[in-house]
């Protein structure tokens, strides 16, 4: 078989050169063609450029339209007329409820219990006998004295007639001196013996009074046999039973009963130094706990610290309540609430008419169909309504939801003529 040979790339450039050299108008067809390939893509994209030119600049200028279109809007607002407000504030404060009084008592005599009369609940008068304490080691100290005090009863009457004998001696002794019938020496015995029987009396009149004094002590031990209810209330606790015994040391006495007074609680809070200058004692309150809702009891500010506390810059107040009915208990959770009058009156103001920014706080006012900023000081804030101190005046028509564009000046439009706005009670807590 035979194999043809590859034709060597001389031959193929002679060839070439031969193919151009026979066709000269080839060549310049070919060139012509390329030229206007180029410009035809050069055109191409020229009128590319063109027309995204052309679109973007149409989508600037709608874009400036509708600028100027939406500068040129005047937004729908809601608006408020506010009004000032002077009625008090209400404030809530939490606090515990307590006793009007609570004690323990413990034991003054030492001895057993005999006998007890109440347990835990009971309910007692001042002066009714809790419990009777055995003591006959100071009963018979007590029969000591007094024997004792009889014996220096007698002693201190037995000086005073050796005092009034030493008397009646001395005085005629000292006539029968006078006269010459008697010597002076024995004048002198007589006289200082009376004088002598004046101490006796004297000392025995004292020994009297120190005895007696003793008796006394004793008459007041031997009292505290009986523990007896310092006032009104119910026996919280009780520590012992018929046969304890139980010690009258100082230091280490035993704790009989507790016992509080419940027909009366006080409640402890503590007012912010805001409200101080309006609290007042005698200032009616009201208590609520959340286990009884609807139910309202009635209160009195009683007393108070007069002098707030550096670290929470608060004023420690009592609040007296009148718990006759029975319905509450020492220790419960309740609500105080108090009505403080206000210094100077203030605009109240829904929260949503507040605008925050990097200026502060301020609100929009309507007027004349004109949006006005009134840079606002608040003197409280409960969440839905601020207090305003200082910023605006009566009258004055708040917007509600201003636009968030809003500036000074805007143009604005009302939907309907403008309501009062009516504020809740401010209760702050």
């Amino acid at each position: 078989m035979n194999e043809q040979s590859p034709t060597p790339p001389d031959a193929l450039q002679r060839e070439s050169k031969q193919t151009t050299a026979a066709d000269p108008q080839l060549e310049r067809d070919r060139r012509r063609t390329a030229r206007w390939l180029g410009l035809g893509i050069a055109a191409l994209l020229a009128a590319l450029v063109a027309t995204g030119m052309v679109e973007h600049a149409s989508q600037r200028a709608e874009a400036v339209d509708t600028l100027q279109v939406m500068r040129a809007a005047v937004p729908i607002v809601r608006i408020e007329a506010v009004k000032s407000v002077d009625t008090p504030r209400q404030i809530d404060l939490p606090g515990t409820l307590q006793p009007f009084d609570s004690a323990t008592l413990f034991a003054r005599a030492t001895g057993y219990i005999s006998q007890r009369n109440v347990d835990i609940g009971s309910h007692v008068r001042k002066g009714d006998v809790l419990a009777v304490i055995s003591a006959p080691d100071l009963d018979a100290q007590l029969e000591q004295a007094r024997g004792q005090l009889a014996q220096m009863q007698a002693a201190y009457v037995q000086a005073q007639a050796n005092r009034d004998l030493a008397h009646a001696t001395n005085s005629r002794t000292t006539q029968l001196v006078q006269q010459g019938w008697d010597s002076k020496q024995q004048g002198d015995t007589d006289r200082l013996t009376l004088a002598s029987q004046i101490a006796a009396v004297a000392v025995a009149h004292a020994n009297v009074q120190a005895q007696q004094a003793q008796v006394d002590r004793l008459v007041q031990l031997t009292g505290f046999e009986r523990v007896v209810a310092p006032f009104n209330g119910v026996i919280t606790a009780r520590q012992v039973d018929v046969g304890s015994l139980v010690t009258a040391d100082a230091n280490s006495g035993t704790p009989l009963f507790s016992i509080a007074r419940t027909d009366v609680l006080r409640v402890q809070v503590y007012v912010p130094q805001d409200d101080y200058f309006g609290l007042k004692d005698g200032e009616q309150a009201t208590v609520t706990v959340p286990e009884l809702p609807g139910r309202t009891f009635h209160g009195t500010v009683a007393r108070n610290a007069s002098v707030l506390q550096q670290q929470t810059r608060t004023l420690l107040t009592e609040v007296d309540v009148d718990n006759a009915s029975g319905k509450l208990a020492g220790g419960l959770y309740g609500i105080v609430h108090l009505d403080v009058p206000r210094q100077e009156p203030v605009f109240i103001l829904p929260s949503q008419a507040v605008i925050f920014n990097q200026d502060g706080l301020s609100a929009a006012v309507y007027r004349d169909g004109t949006l006005q900023l009134r840079h606002l000081d608040l003197a409280a804030d409960d969440g839905a309504q601020v207090e305003v101190r200082s910023g605006l005046q009566a009258g004055d028509q708040v917007i509600l939801d201003p636009p968030v564009n809003a500036v000074d000046g805007m143009r604005v439009g009302t939907a309907s003529p403008p309501t009062t706005f009516t504020a809740t009670s401010s209760a702050r807590s």
